[in-house]
C-alpha cells in the first residue's frame, strides 16, 4: 500500500539534510509561481514583492499550490527570499502527460512546463497505457527524500496529435473535468422542461413586444435578449432580458455544485466545454427564437439620448422574434436596410451614446482582436482570421453594461440610513503606482505624455493616447505595455468600482449560462427585491475567489487551445517568411507576432550571432553590445519559421534581412 505523504514534516534540502536558515523571521501565505528549473516564487496572497523560493527550499510543492513560507532575514539588494514550510492546498491532482514505458517502470513526461519533475509510474498502475500515449496521471503518494512523486494513469487520452486528444488534453491541464458526473446527468434530466401556467401569471410578459437574440454565428448558449417598444411620452422601452437559470437549477442541488466547482465554461477553439449540461446550456436556459422563455430583465425607459428615466427589474417571460448574428446585425447598421432595421438602429443610437457618455466619463477604449480558425473535418486549420470589433458586438456590449451597473446600482448604492446588503461586484482596481510612473517616463521618452492627475483624467489620458498612436508604429508597443499596467479584474463582496470602465458599481448579471457568478447575482437580486435579509459576507467573498480563480484557469486554457492551433497551422510554412511585430523581450530572446494571423513565437538572442545582445528591461529592448544594433517591442521585423514543436505549442523565428 502506498505511504500518504506527511505535508507537516520538518522541512529537508538535498539528500535529506535539514536545512536550517539562519534567523527565521514571518510567516507568509501565497501560490507557488514554479519555473521548470525547479526554483519557484511565492505570490503573497496579501500583495508586495514576490518570495524567492530555493529548488531545495520548495518541500515538494507544485505550479499553484497554496503554501506557508517561513522568511529568511531580508538580505541588502536581494529579492525576499524564504522556504516553504507547508502546502495548504495542492492546486491540482490530476497531471497530463506523454506515457514513457521502459522494461521495469514507466514516467509520465508531463505537457506543463511549470513541473520541474517527471512523475514515476509502477507498471501495475499503467492501467493498460502504452508507450507514447497519452494520458492522464494521478499522484499516489511523494517519499520524504524522493526526487519524483509516484503516481497512476487514471485515463488513457490516446495519441498526440490527434485533435480530440489534445484538447481534452488541455481541459485535463487546467483542472477541469472532460464530463459530467452520471449523477449530475440523471438530476438535469428530471428537470421540467414545460413552463407551468401559474409560474407565467407571476411573471411581466413581454412575449408580444418585440425582441431579438445578437449573437456569434456559431453560438448555441443565448444567454440574453434585448427588446424594445415606443411609450407613448415618446420614450423607448428598452429591456435587456437574461435567461433565468436560477429558476431551474436551485441552490445546494448537485448540478448547482458542479457549476461552482467549474465556476465558468469555456470556449477552446473547436468546442465549448459549459459550465451547465447541455440540456441547460443549449437548450431549456438558451434563448431560441420563436420559444416561450423564461428571463430575469432589466428594463428601461429611455430617451433618444440613452437618458434612463426609470427602472425595473424582475422575472419575465420572452419570446424573441429572430436569432440575429453579429454579422448580419453589422450589414444592417452600416446599410440601414433588412429585416427589424428601423428597431436595430434606435438599439445601435442608444448604445452609441451610452458608449460616449461611459467614454465622457473616462472609461478606457482599450481595441480588441480575436483570433478565428477555419477548421476541417479532423479539426485542422486551414486558415486563420482576425476579428474586430464592429457596432453590432458594441451594440450588445453597451447594453450589458448598462443592466450590468444599474444592477449594482441597486443593491450596492446607499439610501438613507439603509444597511448596504452582501453582494457579488465585479471589480478593477486602478493600476499600480509603480507599473504606472514607468510607463509614464517610457512614453516621454518617445514624446507622449500621461496626466496622471486624477482617476478620470488618467483615463481621458489613455484615450487620447491611443488616438495619437493609431496607425503609427509604435502604436503595438504602447498598448502593449498600457494593458501590463492594468490590475486584473475580478469578483469580490468589496466594492472598489470598475477603473477600466470608469463606473462606480458594476457586477456580472448577464451570462448565468456560462458564468457561475452571475447566477449568483440573480439568487441575490430576487432575494433581495423581495425583502430579504443581507447574506454572510464570508461566504460570499469564498465564492468570489473561487470564481475568480476559475475564471483565470479558463482563460488560460483557452489562451493554450490559441497556441496549439496556431502551432499547429504553422507546421507547413517552416522556412516561410511574414512580416511581424516585436511584442516581448526576455533574456533568452525575442517574442514576435506575425502580423497576418496574430501566431506568436521567438527569436533566441542565442541565434543571433552578428553580435552580443543583452536585455534593456526598463525600455522593452535587447541591445547589441558591439555595435549597438537595438530590438525594440512595437518594431516592425521580417523574419523565417525555423522550428515548430506542436508537442510544447512554441514557435522558433529567425530574423531575415
Amino acid at each position: 500500500m502506498a505511504k500518504k505523504k506527511n505535508y507537516n514534516k520538518k522541512p529537508r534540502g538535498r539528500k535529506g539534510k535539514l536545512t536550517k536558515p539562519a534567523q527565521p523571521t514571518a510567516l507568509i501565505t501565497g501560490t507557488v509561481d514554479m519555473k521548470q528549473t525547479g526554483k519557484a516564487y511565492v505570490i503573497r496572497a496579501e500583495g508586495g514583492e514576490d518570495i524567492f523560493i530555493a529548488s531545495n527550499n520548495t518541500y515538494h510543492a507544485i505550479h499553484g499550490d497554496k503554501v506557508k513560507v517561513r522568511m529568511f532575514p531580508k538580505r541588502p539588494g536581494r529579492k525576499p527570499e524564504g522556504q516553504i514550510i507547508k502546502i495548504i492546498k495542492r492546486q491540482k491532482e490530476q497531471f497530463v502527460g506523454t506515457i514513457k514505458v521502459s522494461r521495469n517502470f514507466a514516467f509520465l513526461l508531463q505537457d506543463s512546463q511549470n513541473m520541474p519533475v517527471d512523475i514515476f509510474i509502477p507498471k501495475s498502475d499503467l492501467n493498460e497505457a502504452k508507450n507514447g500515449e497519452k494520458v492522464v496521471v494521478k499522484i499516489t503518494d511523494w517519499p520524504e527524500h524522493s526526487k519524483n512523486p509516484f503516481g497512476e494513469v487514471i485515463k488513457v487520452l490516446g495519441i498526440p496529435g490527434n485533435n480530440q486528444v489534445e484538447m481534452q488534453s488541455i481541459i485535463v491541464e487546467h483542472g477541469f473535468p472532460l464530463s459530467f458526473p452520471k449523477a449530475v446527468e440523471r438530476e438535469v434530466v428530471n428537470i421540467p422542461v414545460k413552463i407551468p401556467a401559474e409560474e407565467i401569471r407571476k411573471r411581466k410578459d413581454f412575449r408580444n413586444v418585440f425582441t431579438i437574440t445578437i449573437d456569434p454565428e456559431d453560438a448555441k448558449d443565448f444567454d440574453d435578449a434585448v427588446s424594445l417598444r415606443k411609450l407613448k411620452n415618446g420614450n423607448w422601452e428598452v429591456g435587456i432580458h437574461i435567461a433565468d437559470v436560477s429558476y431551474y437549477v436551485k441552490s445546494d442541488t448537485l448540478t448547482d455544485k458542479e457549476a461552482f466547482n467549474r465556476g465558468t465554461s469555456i470556449y477552446l477553439v473547436d468546442r465549448v466545454i459549459p459550465m451547465l449540461p447541455e440540456k441547460l446550456s443549449n437548450f431549456t436556459c438558451s434563448l431560441k427564437a420563436n420559444e416561450d422563455k423564461l428571463c430575469f430583465s432589466a428594463v428601461f425607459e429611455m430617451t433618444d439620448e440613452a437618458e434612463v428615466k426609470s427602472q425595473w427589474f424582475g422575472k419575465t417571460i420572452i419570446r424573441s422574434d429572430r436569432r440575429f448574428n453579429y454579422e448580419e446585425v453589422q450589414k444592417i447598421i452600416e446599410t440601414g436596410k433588412g429585416e427589424f432595421s428601423s428597431q436595430i438602429l434606435v438599439l445601435n443610437n442608444i448604445a452609441f451614446k451610452l458608449r460616449e457618455e461611459r467614454f465622457n466619463n473616462g472609461s478606457i477604449n482599450f481595441q480588441t482582436q480575436e483570433v478565428n480558425f477555419e477548421l476541417d473535418d479532423e479539426g485542422k486549420p486551414i486558415s486563420i482570421r482576425i476579428i474586430e470589433q464592429k457596432d453590432s458586438n458594441k451594440l450588445i456590449e453597451d447594453l450589458m453594461l448598462l443592466a450590468n451597473k444599474k444592477v449594482a446600482e441597486f443593491i450596492g448604492r446607499k439610501r438613507r440610513k439603509q444597511q448596504i446588503k452582501t453582494f457579488i461586484y465585479r471589480v478593477h482596481d486602478s493600476p499600480q503606482p509603480e507599473k504606472l510612473a514607468t510607463f509614464v517616463q517610457f512614453l516621454h521618452r518617445l514624446g507622449y505624455k500621461l496626466n496622471i492627475n486624477s482617476q478620470k483624467s488618467l483615463a481621458k489620458s489613455y484615450n487620447t493616447l491611443f488616438r495619437q498612436i493609431a496607425g503609427k508604429g509604435e502604436k503595438n508597443m504602447i498598448e502593449t505595455i498600457a494593458i501590463r499596467t492594468m490590475a486584473k479584474a475580478e469578483y469580490s463582496t468589496q466594492n472598489i468600482g470598475h477603473y477600466g470602465l470608469a463606473f462606480s458599481y458594476y457586477t456580472h448579471f448577464t451570462s448565468p449560462i456560462r458564468r457561475y457568478p452571475d447566477m449568483i447575482v440573480h439568487r441575490l437580486l430576487e432575494k433581495y427585491i423581495n425583502g430579504g435579509s443581507s447574506v454572510n459576507q464570508k461566504e460570499y467573498e469564498d465564492i468570489c475567489v473561487h470564481t475568480s480563480e476559475m475564471e483565470r484557469k479558463a482563460i488560460d486554457a483557452e489562451r493554450a487551445s490559441i497556441k496549439y492551433k496556431q502551432s499547429e497551422y504553422m507546421l507547413d510554412k517552416i522556412g516561410k517568411k511574414f512580416f511581424a511585430l516585436i511584442s516581448g523581450v526576455s533574456k533568452w530572446g525575442i517574442y514576435v507576432e506575425i502580423i497576418e494571423n496574430k501566431c506568436e513565437g521567438m527569436v533566441r538572442l542565442q541565434d543571433l550571432d552578428d553580435d552580443f545582445y543583452y536585455l534593456d528591461e526598463e525600455n522593452y529592448r535587447v541591445i547589441g553590445q558591439r555595435h549597438g544594433h537595438q530590438y525594440k517591442l512595437g518594431d516592425k521585423v521580417n523574419i523565417r519559421v525555423k522550428k515548430i514543436d506542436l508537442s510544447k505549442k512554441q514557435m522558433d523565428f529567425e530574423f531575415t534581412e
